[in-house]
């Protein structure tokens, strides 16, 4: 195949990746020209997104959604491939949401570089890992700091106290996940124990690496970086065939070019 022919079959795949996987866990509503994913059980919301990537959608149409995540009493949210669905992007807009649109960055199995943080221990978890809260109050921190990726005051005071307040619950949700294969976890240790994890999720055959959070204390050390070629290395050990990632923004996304990802296209967000 061509270039253009590779870039457009590997955004097909990305495409019908976000399609598939809420499909695991909620009911989808069809609403005009999306779909809107509905979560059964415990665990995150879930978002809406294009019932296929060549639809036109209006502002009409997005405020048709947001009139039934209202009366579920879900976020707003949307998220697709913007290269697939470009109306997308200015419909958010005129429905009053504030729209993102983020690197959508994927790695080929040879461009893969798995990188050493100094004095940082990175792995995947098993589900009996003791520090298994512990490393998922590293993101609650990290993502809750207000900051995004600069450096901050939150640390492991912060860590232990977001620890401690964890719904056991969600933390054997976790575990049962990762017994189960449907969630992968990895986190990097230092001899103050966990200070970032993150994760991926998967289905056919592809693997999104998600919700790398550092401390805030601990950033600029290449933790992140590091976090993301060992959950890739595991995507691909695992059997997954695309590895790919949304960066929030442009030096995000060049941390992850260190790994090895590369720039394929662009997604969209969409929140209040």
């Amino acid at each position: 195949m061509t270039e253009p022919e590779v870039r457009s079959d590997l955004l097909l795949r990305l495409e019908s990746f976000y399609d598939a996987v809420p499909r695991q866990g909620a009911r989808a509503e069809l609403i005009g020209p999306l779909v809107l994913f509905v979560r059964e059980g415990a665990g995150w919301p879930y978002y809406a997104r294009p019932v296929r990537p060549d639809v036109q959608v209006s502002g009409d149409d997005v405020r048709d959604v947001l009139g039934r995540m209202d009366e579920l009493g879900v976020p707003h949210q949307l998220e697709w491939v913007n290269d697939l669905t470009p109306s997308l992007a200015q419909a958010v807009q005129d429905a009053g949401l504030t729209l993102q649109l983020c690197p959508l960055m994927v790695l080929e199995p040879a461009d893969l570089v798995v990188l050493d943080a100094p004095g940082v221990s990175v792995s995947v978890m098993d589900a009996d890992d003791p520090d298994l809260a512990l490393a998922d109050a590293c993101a609650h921190v990290a993502f809750g700091a207000g900051i995004g990726t600069a450096v901050g005051e939150g640390g492991v005071a912060e860590r232990d106290a977001s620890a401690a307040e964890l719904d056991p619950a969600r933390v054997e949700r976790l575990r049962a996940g990762i017994r189960s294969g449907e969630q992968v976890r990895a986190v990097a240790r230092t001899d103050v124990g966990p200070v970032a994890s993150g994760g991926y999720q998967h289905a056919a055959g592809v693997a999104e690496v998600v919700g790398i959070g550092t401390l805030p204390i601990s950033r600029r050390r290449g933790i992140g970086a590091a976090l993301a070629g060992v959950l890739a290395r595991e995507a691909f050990a695992r059997g997954e065939h695309t590895v790919f990632l949304s960066a929030q923004d442009e030096d995000v996304a060049r941390v992850y070019e260190r790994v090895g990802f590369r720039r394929t296209g662009t997604s969209g967000i969409a929140e209040p």
